[in-house]
């Protein structure tokens, strides 16, 4: 079977993010059963329908990144009980216009984590929502971590045994969900064989 082509997304633009942190360690649980991709967000001018005449050459390589995965998993902290604006803003073009949606149909994991003791639960409900209103494939399950310094190694492992096994749970059911809608669609689209005379 083919790795499966997961887009990551990591909603904040903070050099030393410990979301992206988190997001690397998932990978990793992941191992080899998916090809990874870190997508750039920050790089994203603000959404302007006045831009769509003529759009930047960063949004297309952002969307067209997203179009060619199989499947999205975002890592994100919390402003102010919501997602971040630069998750908002990157979410807003790749919804646009919406017969280009690419977020429709693409089954998609939510994870993050946060120093407070529900992690970031809140501002992962407000993305879930809007994910399913733009035709997104959201796994169910909630997966807020609440972030402690030693939660993560130098070498990028997930080190305390009870979030690791949970976080590799709610991943492997995140990947075998996608695997098999990924492959459905792979034989839907397969052309009908001929017939013999």
């Amino acid at each position: 079977m083919s790795k499966l082509k997961v887009a990551v997304i990591v909603g904040s633009n903070r050099r030393e993010s410990i979301n992206r942190m988190l997001a690397e360690a998932l990978v990793r649980l992941a191992g080899d059963r998916v090809d990874a991709h870190f997508i750039q967000i920050d790089d994203l001018p603000i959404y302007n329908a006045d831009l769509e005449t003529e759009r930047p050459a960063n949004v297309h390589r952002f969307t067209n990144e997203i179009a060619d995965s199989d499947a999205v998993l975002v890592a994100m902290p919390e402003h102010n009980r919501s997602l971040p604006a630069v998750l908002k803003n990157a979410i807003d073009w790749g919804s646009k216009p919406m017969t280009d949606n690419v977020w429709k149909g693409k089954v998609t994991a939510i994870t993050g984590t946060s120093p407070g003791a529900i992690g970031t639960a809140v501002g992962q409900q407000h993305l879930r929502q809007i994910l399913g209103i733009l035709g997104a494939l959201v796994v169910g399950g909630e997966a807020y971590i609440s972030y402690r310094p030693d939660l993560i190694d130098e070498a990028g492992a997930i080190t305390n045994q009870g979030t690791r096994s949970f976080l590799q749970q709610y991943l492997d059911t995140f990947l075998v969900i996608a695997m098999k809608l990924n492959e459905a669609d792979r034989t839907q689209r397969k052309p009908p064989r001929s017939r013999a005379a």
